[in-house]
């Protein structure tokens, strides 16, 4: 598979970056490397981007567990024993053979993140992903949590689910500084990292948010995919209680005056204590804007 698509392709060519992709492409590749393997066991996180075969909304979503719950099991196949996920907006998707997939695994510790995108095939314990890309991201706008706690008797608690954002959810988006963005294209899904100091993500109103799009390392996947197929879904964590908020609608990108994304809401999942973690506190990344 080609590294880029016509999407991507076309914003690197107007924003001058063309060159500088096709360097930093070089890092993507389809294996496995044994430093990503030994990364992947000691995850506690991964975030999975997807679009449900029923309807096509595509939506972000996290998968928790100790350590080894997702691992490499081949040198293009991860395994994720992924436990029960029929809360999740993503529970069809994850259950179809064949179904395109972008994963993120992040830790917060060491502020290292990597992506492999595939086709996902359903096993006993949860699913395996056939990758057809892998690469890792350089650490800006990832915040340091320095530690976390495992809570094993949290359970996903029953979906509020809802057509624009409650007050509540709103100042949650307001005050957030991280959050997963997924998105689709022709050829597969993708799943990645935003973020930025509290505000950086503004609501507009209860159906729509917008945030700057900093400077990054001039690829654009996701932003290239937008350009293709709007449809995107956003997950915001509460790292604390677990909780995770689910949007998903159609995102659009703004390249004048700055490069700016705004999302238009078709449907909210607030899904309590969906995650058995509880971070520590966080150390912004040097790197965030002071202005949002």
């Amino acid at each position: 598979m080609a590294i880029y698509h016509e999407g991507s392709l076309a914003l690197q060519d107007r924003l001058g970056v063309r060159d500088l992709a096709a360097h930093v492409g070089r890092s993507v590749g389809e294996g496995i490397k044994p430093v990503a393997a030994a990364f992947l066991e000691l995850q506690p996180l991964l975030v999975i981007g997807a679009a449900d075969p029923a309807d096509g909304r595509v939506w972000a979503a996290p998968l928790a567990g100790v350590p080894g719950f997702v691992r490499a099991t081949g040198p293009r196949r991860i395994s994720v024993a992924s436990g029960d996920t029929s809360t999740s907006p993503l529970a069809t998707a994850l259950t179809t053979e064949g179904a395109p997939v972008g994963t993120l695994a992040l830790d917060p510790r060491t502020r290292r993140r990597m992506r492999l995108n595939g086709t996902l095939r359903p096993t006993p314990r949860g699913f395996a992903v056939e990758a057809d890309r892998v690469f890792a991201n350089c650490p800006k706008y990832l915040q340091r949590r320095e530690t976390y706690e495992y809570v094993p008797d949290r359970s996903p608690g029953k979906p509020l689910r809802t057509t624009e954002l409650t007050a509540r959810q709103a100042e949650f988006i307001a005050a957030a500084d991280t959050f997963f963005l997924a998105s689709v294209h022709a050829d597969g899904a993708d799943a990645s990292h935003r973020g930025g100091n509290p505000g950086f993500v503004g609501v507009e109103s209860p159906r729509e948010l917008s945030w700057r799009d900093y400077p990054g390392n001039s690829m654009f996947l996701s932003l290239g995919n937008l350009a293709t197929d709007p449809r995107a879904g956003l997950l915001l964590l509460d790292w604390t209680s677990g909780t995770a908020l689910h949007l998903t609608g159609e995102a659009r990108v703004e390249l004048t005056p700055e490069r700016r994304v705004r999302f238009h809401l078709a449907e909210v999942w607030e899904i309590p204590s969906a995650v058995p973690l509880r971070w520590s506190a966080p150390e912004y990344s040097p790197a965030n804007p002071d202005q949002p």
